[in-house]
């Protein structure tokens, strides 16, 4: 049996960063040691531990077996002496530190463009690093700290992490300026018409929501262009004789050039939601950072424009 007074709790930390990296070298940067400071530490956790944990390779190192089994654990121990250690008070105008987010471009405009005026206004010292969305593997960036927050849908979402309802996203459909329709409104022959592009953030699809209640109404529409980004989307709307059905939220700070209808044609709404891994859940700026998008979360937006 292993004695617990030989657990370092830094070289628990070196564990943490060797499995996370898979490089020497970086986990050493990573914890502002030298190389040979974190291959001691590792030489310290094979006799601990009994077992070689990590095999070096070309292009650094991989963990064992007993390594991936002790991947959970140790993440759980450091997660808890951080919360022992933990300031229980948290002072925004004071704190320093650097909390990161996951969102797609449409959610980075909705709720990441407010969030960092709010964090401007009052939290000077927190930095925010924003990362794209996580398609894949979401679940596992927020456990093994890659990410310590996603806005995301559901559907996105492992039921196993923690999350909140933020709100109930609609759809609008915009058009630019100079777009031939003039009408106040659109009809479902007048949506059909005309050539439509649409966001597909996996790549290449030319069908979604849209097209599936078209489908149901026995109507078709023409997809002519298949983007990666919201933002290229309205970049290209207001260059061409197009019409795009976007998350209202998207609009306000960017409808310069635009003109907004509702769908002629009821397309489901969505949930946007945070989600969390029980590592945070507890932590005071993890919490006040939650709080401030859900206060932006429940910032009205006004109906789509007829």
């Amino acid at each position: 049996m292993i004695d617990i007074r030989n657990i370092e709790i830094n070289l628990l930390v070196a564990f943490d960063a060797l499995y996370d990296t898979g490089n020497v070298s970086r986990a050493a940067e990573r914890l502002s040691l030298t190389q040979p400071t974190v291959s001691g530490m590792l030489s310290r956790l094979r006799a601990l531990f009994g077992d070689p944990l990590f095999v070096r390779t070309r292009h650094g190192v991989l963990p064992t077996p007993r390594a991936d089994e002790l991947r959970d654990p140790v993440k759980t121990v450091l997660a808890n002496v951080e919360a022992l250690v933990e300031p229980r008070t948290f002072d925004p105008a004071t704190a320093e530190l650097t909390i990161s987010v996951s969102a797609n471009d449409y959610m980075q405009q909705a709720l990441i463009v407010p969030l960092v005026a709010l964090l401007r206004e009052q939290a000077p010292g927190v930095r925010l690093a924003v990362m794209p969305a996580y398609i894949t593997e979401l679940a596992g960036n927020l456990a093994y700290g890659g990410v310590d927050l996603a806005i995301s849908t559901p559907e996105f979402t492992d039921p196993s992490l923690q999350r909140e309802f933020l709100y109930t996203e609609r759809y609008v459909c915009i058009v630019r300026d100079q777009h031939p329709h003039k009408g106040e409104t659109l009809s479902l022959e007048d949506f059909c018409q005309y050539d439509h592009l649409l966001v597909a953030p996996t790549g290449g699809s030319f069908s979604g929501p849209t097209d599936e209640a078209l489908n149901q109404a026995g109507a078709r529409r023409r997809v002519s262009v298949s983007l990666p980004s919201f933002h290229v989307m309205l970049d290209t709307v207001r260059a061409g004789d197009f019409i795009a059905v976007v998350p209202q939220r998207l609009i306000p700070r960017r409808s310069t050039g635009l003109r907004v209808f509702p769908p002629p044609i009821q397309i489901p709404d969505f949930e946007v939601i945070a989600c969390w891994h029980s590592r945070v859940d507890k932590s005071p700026p993890h919490r006040w950072l939650r709080g401030l998008l859900s206060q932006l979360a429940n910032e009205q937006v006004g109906p789509p424009a007829h």
